[in-house]
């Protein structure tokens, strides 16, 4: 309840920045035969945790260093959570505007994770308008953490589906939902569904040029057990050229979908969060070609 609470307040403020914007102004500039795609929904490929409806271009390369400390509850002996460190290092690719692949690794269970994004949908408001873009996620994920509960190779997978429904409502403010299924091939504890369900929420209000805030939250739809809780994250994007840089408060530890919105055991609103980080780099490896487009 205090993450919907929240969320109420977040999109209460976000609302009130969408009122200022006149959105005919922009319309009147485009042609009523081309759609105008609608870019730069979300600065990044991420959210906080999760992943946005963005896809790299044709031919660019993102490079992303993942980063999660530990529990600031844990004080000055701890430093509060920066004795401790959790790290996923990514690589995205674009086959084309539409399709991107990505691999990573993770310290948190010492995961392989690979992933499938496809932009079914891009939001254009003249020509052939399209209120939404959505696009489909998929991943993979293999644990090889040496532990003999893991019998086989398949034990160790794990599949995430999303999609990925977004809306750029104004220059200032978007909002996602994130409908997702998680299947563990094997679970190691009884507390743990083996399917599970959620529907993720999350928005991005744009303070200044190059500055956002941002928050997610995954309410699992079907958990049945008292020691998982669902993930909830606020933090800051920073746009420096090529870089964005996101700092952020969450209560995940894991940084891959079936991690943080499955297996999060800490409760955010009982102190329980951590400092985080994610840092990309974008790198084009050929031409980039982009249509018209509306609020970059």
């Amino acid at each position: 309840m205090k993450a919907l609470y929240l969320f109420s307040i977040f999109l209460w403020i976000s609302s009130v920045a969408f009122a200022q914007d006149d959105l005919l102004d922009v319309l009147e500039q485009e042609t009523e035969d081309e759609p105008a795609f609608v870019y730069a929904t979300f600065k990044g490929s991420r959210l906080i945790n999760g992943h946005t409806i963005e896809t790299r271009g044709t031919n660019e390369l993102e490079f992303l260093i993942s980063h999660r400390f530990g529990p600031v509850s844990g004080g000055g002996y701890e430093l509060f959570g920066l004795d401790q460190a959790n790290i996923r290092l990514g690589l995205s690719y674009g086959i084309n505007d539409r399709l991107t692949v990505g691999l990573g690794r993770s310290s948190f269970e010492k995961t392989y994770d690979g992933y499938l994004k496809y932009r079914l949908l891009r939001q254009s408001n003249s020509g052939k308008k399209t209120p939404l873009s959505i696009t489909l996620f998929g991943s993979a994920t293999y644990i090889t953490l040496r532990d003999q509960i893991y019998e086989t190779a398949s034990n160790r997978m794990t599949y995430t589906t999303q999609a990925l429904i977004a809306r750029k409502f104004s220059p200032a403010f978007s909002l996602q939902l994130m409908p997702t299924y998680i299947h563990f091939n094997l679970t190691t504890t009884t507390q743990l569904d083996q399917d599970l369900f959620a529907l993720g929420i999350g928005g991005r209000l744009k303070l200044t040029r190059r500055v956002s805030i941002n928050a997610e939250y995954y309410p699992r739809l079907n958990a049945t057990s008292t020691l998982y809780y669902d993930a909830f994250a606020v933090g800051f994007d920073i746009e420096t050229g090529g870089h964005v840089f996101q700092f952020h408060l969450t209560n995940s530890r894991p940084m891959i979908e079936k991690g943080f919105i499955a297996e999060t055991t800490e409760d955010f609103f009982a102190g329980d969060m951590r400092l985080g980080f994610n840092i990309s780099r974008s790198f084009n490896l050929g031409k980039k070609h982009r249509k018209k487009q509306q609020w970059d």
